[in-house]
């Protein structure tokens, strides 16, 4: 169930970051609520999942979620480059969290 809620917690944190572009294209309150409320959800499923998981394999999970997560978004619906180095680097960030979790 932590590990549900630590995957939850790095969704939720790509809401947010989803919020945070849209309020820079336009800053008005749904896009504030959505930059706010992902990250709200973020922290609250993260304080959750961390009474079980360690601090560095959680945190590590959470931002590596974040960060791909982040890089597909803008990829897809934001039209940022898929350069084939940008897709090497996210299967390390992959790679990285799912070795830290292993050891």
């Amino acid at each position: 169930m932590d590990w549900m809620m630590l995957i939850l917690a790095g969704l939720f944190e790509v809401v947010g970051v989803i919020g945070i572009k849209r309020t820079a294209v336009k800053n008005n309150w749904t896009n504030n609520i959505i930059l706010i409320a992902g990250f709200l959800i973020s922290f609250k499923f993260l304080l959750g999942a961390m009474e079980t998981v360690p601090l560095a394999t959680a945190y590590a999970v959470w931002t590596g979620i974040g960060t791909v997560g982040a890089a597909v978004v803008g990829m897809i619906f934001y039209k940022e480059p898929k350069s084939g180095l940008r897709m090497i680097c996210i299967l390390g960030i992959i790679f990285s969290v799912v070795g830290l979790k292993a050891a």
